[in-house]
């Protein structure tokens, strides 16, 4: 009882700062299809709803402590703002679990003024097909005959 809870919270916390972490390690711990993607998207959404009601602070917080004079309009950041113009917090939304980690996706859509409940529900889908299409996929490639010969 007490392993397969430690079980669980590993994946869980994992899972609130990088999204893949659940399928893989859910499959890897033996969870079936659906307790992976559930442990993955509470993971996810725990650190959206944790980020998007601290993001604000938390961004001023970073923005005293790292201070450097940093360009304002980066690479990183001109693709980011692309990405906002073109698809708005969907985008954000769906680019998140792939590239950017559940705290960075939603500390970006709190920075550009997305409302709370638009987080909510954008990160909520998003973390729900990319845990689904994830684990699906895990649970194929780990019946194929070659890879359980080499988990065994």
């Amino acid at each position: 009882m007490i392993q397969s809870l430690l079980k669980f919270l590993g994946i869980y916390f994992l899972s609130l700062f990088k999204f893949i972490a659940g399928p893989v390690l859910g499959s890897a711990a033996g969870y079936g299809v659906i307790g992976s993607i559930l442990v993955t998207v509470a993971g996810m959404m725990t650190s959206v709803f944790l980020f998007t009601l601290i993001g604000s602070k938390f961004k001023n917080y970073l923005k005293l402590r790292f201070n450097k004079k940093k360009p304002i309009f980066s690479k990183k950041n001109r693709t980011l703002v692309k990405i906002w113009k073109k698809y708005g917090e969907i985008g954000i939304a769906i680019i998140t679990p792939l590239i950017l980690t559940p705290i960075g996706g939603t500390l970006i859509m709190v920075s550009f003024g997305a409302k709370k409940k638009h987080i909510y529900f954008n990160m909520l889908l998003s973390s729900f097909f990319w845990a689904t299409l994830f684990c699906l996929t895990i649970d194929r490639i780990l019946k194929i005959p070659f890879f359980q010969n080499l988990l065994m």
